[in-house]
């Protein structure tokens, strides 16, 4: 019995990059992914402005700065724990990741505020 259609099917070699309706449509298609997508050079040549929404007192001392850092990251910590008591597999194992991180970052500061102010 024959097949009403060719195995494989019949296909145009011609290349969608060939006519001027394809040109225009991939160069529609390279500005969106440019605009949507910036390479790393543009958004490193895009220079920094620090927000002034929320400021910090400049006249705080470097221990209060990271004292308020340390209970700031205990604070993330606990949150953190809360959450993953209500998850279960590949989410879980996530909040448990950045659970970590931020344990390593509040040692890191408690280890910071030992050096500015040194335990006796």
């Amino acid at each position: 019995m024959k097949k009403p259609s060719p195995n494989p099917p019949d296909t145009d070699p011609a290349s969608p990059y060939e006519s001027p309706d394809s040109n225009k449509l991939n160069e529609a298609a390279e500005r969106a992914l440019d605009f949507h997508f910036p390479s790393t050079a543009d958004i490193k040549a895009t220079p920094r402005s620090p927000s002034t929404l929320f400021s910090v007192d400049p006249e705080a001392t470097t221990e209060t700065l990271v004292v308020y850092l340390v209970e700031t990251l205990a604070s993330v910590d606990v949150m953190v724990h809360q959450l993953v008591d209500h998850l279960d597999g590949g989410s879980r194992n996530a909040l448990l990741g950045i659970s970590n991180s931020v344990m390593l970052a509040e040692i890191t500061a408690n280890r910071v505020l030992d050096q500015i102010d040194p335990p006796e």
